[in-house]
């Protein structure tokens, strides 16, 4: 069985600091770098890379703004993300390599090869976008509205609707009959998936995506010398008819229309393996954050941690929360079914053993001697901790905005009333402070348990 790992590297900048970038790596053999599309993560090739694992090193880094990875700062340009890009495959160790990109991914992929063709021995390309002037004006007014956190969770209604809503029309805010798509749904986990991601990516969407948009769209010329290319398009994706806009290309490069996603996969992957093969390399990780396999006897999978691991010290956050980034001179984790590790296989227990195991083994691993559990209170386990379980009309990300800023109010957040009253501070209720522990209470499917099991140890 293929097993998709995470890592960190962190990449030097000028001025001495480091912009540290989360990826995805699985298989072995030589590399191969897959670029997403925005405003998505890493995540979006789970599938493809537990496949293409045979044949590759498969390495899959979000871009800089997207998922888990820094954003890039100023107002960057598509050439800014391009450098960005060849910087971490520097920091990776990364030799010339062939690398794959979909829709925005293949934008970033395209401008990198252009100003680093060195750096790369071929791309496959899933969609390429030339957009006319008007499409290109179109989309700078309204394609990407801002998107901040507001105090009562009101952007929460707009960003539900626009992710789902973008699967019946393009461009999304086209609500036209002759603007309808012909591949429309409602699954519910497509959406909910799509809506986390730009709660990941936040402020930050409208520089990443905003870059691509921008970016010139230029081929090379006929005549110019550049590692091989091909772009293919599937039938139902926008960007298919967009290669008859491509023109003339360089040598070695083609493009080529298609029936299915499937069949756009097994061109890229048949082009990525007649390229030249680089040597297989171990990528580099970053020291002071990663992810680490643990094994017990009811878990087994990837546990986050971030921090010193010679501190001796070992932090466990309380239930429906998650690690505190920044932390120094200790190490701290997510448990299981919160924030970036994996979840329990089944459903998470209730026996305080089976946390402990976990806790136990990272502890050994790191060496760590002082363990610090969180003060719990007890309660109703249903009631502090409800369903949020992702539904049709995204009702579960307001009922834990709700949650999240009343427990600032109230303890327990559910009893309102001048009995449980309890002191805040303004600066904590802050929208962006709010966000940050409302992505953690989504991201807490074994809360509940987790606080059962710490209550009854």
């Amino acid at each position: 069985m293929i097993r998709i790992t995470r890592h960190y590297v962190d990449v030097p900048l000028g001025d001495g600091s480091q912009r540290r970038v989360h990826y995805r790596q699985a298989g072995s053999g030589p590399p191969l770098l897959m670029i997403h599309q925005s405003p998505r993560n890493s995540g979006e090739y789970a599938p493809l890379m537990e496949r293409w694992a045979e044949h590759f090193t498969c390495i899959a880094p979000d871009t800089p703004g997207f998922g888990q990875s820094d954003p890039l700062p100023g107002s960057p340009e598509i050439d800014d993300f391009a450098d960005a890009l060849v910087a971490t495959m520097d920091a990776l160790g990364l030799p010339p390599c062939p690398a794959y990109g979909f829709h925005s991914g293949g934008i970033i992929l395209v401008t990198a090869l252009k100003r680093h063709p060195q750096r790369f021995t071929g791309l496959a390309i899933g969609g390429y976008a030339i957009w006319t002037p008007q499409e290109m004006a179109l989309f700078g007014e309204k394609y990407l509205p801002p998107f901040e956190p507001a105090g009562y969770g009101e952007h929460l209604v707009w960003l539900w609707s626009r992710m789902l809503e973008q699967s019946w029309f393009f461009p999304w805010f086209d609500t036209r009959d002759a603007a309808r798509l012909p591949g429309a749904h409602a699954d519910v986990a497509r959406i909910d998936l799509a809506v986390r991601e730009m709660l990941d990516a936040g402020a930050a969407y409208r520089a990443g995506y905003g870059a691509v948009l921008r970016a010139p769209r230029d081929i090379p010329p006929a005549d110019a010398l550049t590692p091989p290319v091909l772009i293919s398009a599937y039938d139902g994706d926008p960007l298919q008819t967009h290669i008859d806009r491509l023109g003339a290309m360089p040598a070695g490069w083609r493009a080529e229309r298609c029936a299915t996603p499937a069949d756009h996969q097994a061109l890229s992957l048949d082009f990525l393996q007649g390229l030249a093969r680089p040597p297989a390399i171990v990528p580099t990780q970053s020291a002071a954050a990663g992810f680490l396999p643990v094994r017990t006897d009811r878990f087994d999978g990837l546990i986050h941690w971030q921090g010193d691991p010679g501190s001796g010290v070992l932090i466990v956050h309380a239930p429906g929360e998650e690690l505190k980034r920044g932390t120094t001179g200790t190490l701290a984790i997510d448990l299981p079914g919160h924030g970036l590790s994996d979840g329990w296989p089944g459903e998470a227990p209730i026996d305080w053993a089976d946390w402990q195991q976990v806790i136990d083994k990272v502890a050994a691993h790191f060496g760590l001697t002082d363990i610090r559990l969180p003060h719990v209170a007890p309660g109703d386990a249903e009631l502090l901790f409800p369903d949020l379980r992702p539904d049709r009309y995204g009702t579960h990300l307001i009922r834990a905005w709700q949650i999240v800023r009343a427990r600032h109010f109230f303890a327990p957040h559910h009893a309102v009333g001048a009995a449980s009253a309890i002191g805040f501070d303004p600066e904590a209720i802050r929208p962006e402070c709010l966000a940050g522990e409302h992505r953690a209470l989504l991201r807490a499917t074994a809360a509940r348990a987790y606080y059962q099991a710490i209550i009854g140890q």
